[in-house]
Order: C-alpha cells, then structure tokens, then sequence
C-alpha cells in the first residue's frame, strides 16, 4: 500500500497486511505520518512540556451525572 505523509508529502511503501495499513484503509479520517516527522513533533512536544507552559491533556474525564 501506498501512503503519503501529511506533513512533508514523502511517499512510503506499506505492508497491506500490517495494522495501520488497514487503519489507514478502514477509517478514512486516519492519516499518514512519516517516522521522521513523528519523532520531530514528538521532541518538540516534550520540550514544550518541559517549559511548564504547555498543558498535556492525556485523557478525557469522565462527565459525572447528576441525577
């Protein structure tokens, strides 16, 4: 399968039978990231962390009812 990166628009080679090969085949919002760019956003998401100016929302909360 080929893939596109969203980023820097490289073309990359897929196994068809690997995970996010059928990801990217099953549901259409799924995108595409190369690895270098991955690890690009990545170091720059923690040194933006490690500022303390920067809020990291890991998970949702749970919305408790009031009944």
């Amino acid at each position: 399968m080929r893939v596109k990166c969203v980023i820097c628009d490289t073309i990359n080679q897929l196994l068809d039978d690997s995970p996010q090969a059928k990801k990217l085949r099953n549901r259409p919002i799924h995108t595409y990231m190369c690895d270098p760019c991955h690890e690009r956003i990545e170091q720059k998401t923690t040194a933006r962390l490690a500022t303390g100016h920067f809020v990291f929302y890991k998970s949702s909360r749970k919305i408790e009812e009031d009944f």
